[in-house]
């Protein structure tokens, strides 16, 4: 198995047999464990090969998303962050995969620094790396499994390049234990210090995962500042982070409408991911469900309600090469009492106001809306970690039509959301949502 290995994020490459447009993925009938390797084509590009068959990733992370309809998307793979999620074990995650003729890049959780765990203390990274045993063990040698992804963002907040040996060296145990799948690591961003550490020390890992949001639209250009020359994978990208965008005076992020949100997408996934034929083997979109972080709606590509957002249409064009046959809606120059969400808006308490915005859909079809108000997170969450959803204010939203949304603002002061939602009648939405002091 080719150990090559090096850091940094980016993705994707449509090489002439791969750009072509990919039939829905079929249940995968086959027992059998898979064989994954890295290697090279014809043409000199990286590749993940599968049963000797070269594997260019279309996929998503995906930890309690729809795994039916990422395949009917037309997707071939998923990513997780753990073996266990709290609701599926991973067997039962390849199992549901195999279903639907995906694989999966089993994430595996490894203790972060920045979380308390110290790498200088060997007794502990002995017993991690016993416990990571255990669960290689169980689910090696099961037909959906592309590979191993060894710790999700070590980098993140963290000093101490002793992270990088151990994650080395379960890589070495990995590989001694199964043998039949390749190894990576997921890296937030890229830098020329992790990389070159990574590079110089760790010879088991296959190649480097890396992971950007709004900067990802500047890929080429940090993997070239940080010196990396290998193979990678995008394991996370999508929305521009909530700490990539401007901030209300009272320091709360904007976030884009889901129209926008698409947008960028596309731009990102043909000027960042596509473009690097020789080195990026492909991606994971995030996040392929839902979760709060900063809102219930600035990751997820599905709603809370599990519609689908403009993004999945995004990502279904670019797996398929067209555009499926029913799209979400678009939504465009939302206001608040006549102001964007990046003017400041203020509110005394308990009056009334009024969301304005224009909505259309591709297929004409009949829109209907809903909205809500809600307080801002009291609780504010570090790389993706856990954060309590806030619980939406009932009662405030008055009236809701087509392009118009009423709410009473809170009586008490305070910063708040007001959110609305457009949605088609066949499982689509499009959103956004203008935060607002009261005072």
């Amino acid at each position: 198995m080719m150990r090559i290995l090096l850091f940094i994020t980016a993705l994707f490459c449509l090489v002439a047999c791969e750009s072509q447009p990919t039939a829905p993925a079929t249940a995968d009938t086959t027992t059998s464990t898979k064989v994954v390797t890295l290697d090279t084509t014809a043409e000199g590009y990286y590749r993940l090969f599968v049963d000797g068959e070269p594997f260019y990733v279309k996929g998503a992370g995906c930890e309690f998303g729809d795994i039916a309809a990422l395949a009917e998307h037309g997707a071939n793979a998923f990513r997780t962050w753990r073996t266990d999620n709290g609701e599926q074990t991973a067997q039962e995650v390849l199992d549901e995969a195999q279903k639907y003729g995906l694989l999966v890049m089993m994430g595996i959780e490894v203790g972060r620094e920045r979380h308390g765990y110290d790498y200088n203390d060997t007794a502990w990274v002995r017993q991690q790396k016993e416990r990571i045993r255990q669960e290689v063990e169980a689910i090696k040698d099961h037909p959906a499994l592309l590979g191993w992804g060894v710790g999700n963002e070590l980098n993140l907040d963290a000093t101490n390049l002793k992270v990088w040996d151990a994650v080395d060296d379960i890589a070495k145990m990995i590989d001694e234990i199964d043998g039949k799948h390749v190894t990576t690591t997921m890296l937030a961003g890229i830098d020329e210090r992790n990389a070159s550490y990574i590079t110089a020390n760790c010879p088991n890992l296959d190649f480097i995962s890396i992971q950007m949001y709004g900067d990802i639209i500047n890929l080429q250009e940090r993997i070239k500042d940080a010196g990396y020359e290998g193979p990678y994978l995008v394991t996370e990208w999508g929305a521009t982070g909530h700490w990539e965008m401007p901030a209300t005076e009272w320091g709360r992020p904007i976030e884009q409408t889901s129209t926008e949100k698409a947008a960028s997408i596309k731009q990102r996934y043909e000027e960042a991911i596509q473009v690097d034929k020789k080195n990026g083997m492909g991606s994971f979109v995030f996040l392929w469900g839902q979760k709060q972080e900063r809102t219930p709606t600035w990751y997820g590509l599905f709603t809370e309600q599990g519609e689908e957002t403009p993004a999945i249409d995004v990502m279904h064009y670019f797996w398929n090469g067209k555009w499926p046959d029913n799209r979400a809606p678009e939504v465009t120059n939302p206001l608040l009492n006549g102001q964007s969400a990046y003017d400041n808006i203020m509110l005394p308490p308990g009056t009334s106001a009024t969301v304005t915005f224009s909505a259309a859909d591709p297929d004409q079809d009949t829109l209907a809306v809903r909205a809500e108000v809600m307080g801002e997170p009291e609780e504010l969450s570090q790389g993706g970690d856990f954060e309590p959803r806030p619980a939406t204010l009932e009662g405030l939203v008055q009236e809701r039509k087509l392009g118009q949304v009423d709410f009473q603002a809170p009586a008490e002061p305070g910063a708040y959301r007001v959110f609305v939602y457009v949605t088609d009648g066949h499982n689509h939405a499009a959103t956004f949502n203008i935060p607002f002091l009261v005072q």
